[in-house]
């Protein structure tokens, strides 16, 4: 965990970001000695956000091969 103190983390504040998204953790700590954790925050992706694929496949196409498959 690297601590930083308030002016140096002001002056590179991007390196100071890119050191608490790569190490969980970075201390900040004022003149007054008191000290602030920078956490980076989690990032939750939905399930149903899935990559699209290039197909040569018509709307009429699609709806057939689904009905298909729901005759099953």
């Amino acid at each position: 965990m690297q601590i930083y103190t308030y002016s140096e983390a002001r002056q590179k504040l991007a390196f100071v970001l890119d050191q608490a998204e790569n190490l969980g953790k970075v201390l900040i700590r004022r003149k007054d000695g008191r000290t602030f954790a920078l956490i980076p925050e989690d990032v939750s992706l939905s399930p149903l956000d899935v990559p699209t694929i290039k197909a040569n496949i018509s709307t009429k196409e699609l709806i057939e091969i689904i009905r298909e498959g729901r005759e099953r």
